[in-house]
């Protein structure tokens, strides 16, 4: 096998990949990459088809991805009582996924729930009590396929923080998982004795 085929190996390779992702953001960005060494197999190949082919993929996904973290993308936090039936559904169908991280939540009544809504689409829910302008959160969970989206930063940032437009100014927080613990410190979240807290003003 010479150098020339490897290319195309390893373009084969990041296509097959990326299927197996479940965030978008990674299913397009690993499929990215694998059109790119298609595009330069093509290349040297000399297959014109090949090139155009995949050289369009290639602009798809940067387009794509730049609509991912774009401002202009829809997102919305709808608040919705914690005992409602379609959060209660939606919960339901992925109690499988959300005990990986967040095992305890459902030992946890809550008095305020939020539906996430990305493009019109229920793409996760925040649940907790409140206490003033404060939330203590319950459940923070995100759809698989839009966790490395901006979501995450999009509901606690400090200035456009979708809970802030709710009168909420502050999250704590009590991670029982190390995953859970390492994706709200990377949303800002700092401890606090036995907690994490989110200042949101």
């Amino acid at each position: 096998m010479d150098w020339v085929e490897l290319v195309g190996y390893i373009a084969s390779a990041f296509v097959v990949l990326s299927f197996a992702m479940s965030s978008i953001v990674k299913i397009r960005s690993i499929s990215l990459v694998g059109s790119a060494f298609y595009v330069a197999y093509g290349i040297l190949i000399g297959s014109i088809p090949i090139i155009l082919a995949n050289g369009t993929i290639v602009v798809f996904h940067l387009v794509a991805l730049s609509k991912e973290f774009s401002r202009k993308t829809e997102l919305g936090a709808t608040p919705i009582a914690p005992d409602a039936p379609f959060l209660a559904d939606f919960l339901h169908s992925h109690t499988a996924d959300i005990a990986k991280t967040q095992p305890e939540y459902e030992q946890a009544p809550s008095d305020t729930a939020f539906v996430l809504m990305r493009e019109g689409m229920p793409a996760g829910a925040v649940m907790g009590n409140r206490d003033g302008d404060t939330l203590h959160l319950n459940l923070d969970y995100v759809l698989p396929a839009y966790r490395d989206s901006q979501l995450g930063k999009w509901i606690y940032g400090s200035r456009s923080s979708a809970l802030r437009a709710h009168g909420i100014r502050k999250v704590t927080a009590s991670p029982t998982t190390e995953v859970h613990r390492s994706y709200l410190g990377h949303m800002g979240f700092e401890p606090d004795g036995d907690r994490l807290v989110k200042a949101l003003a």
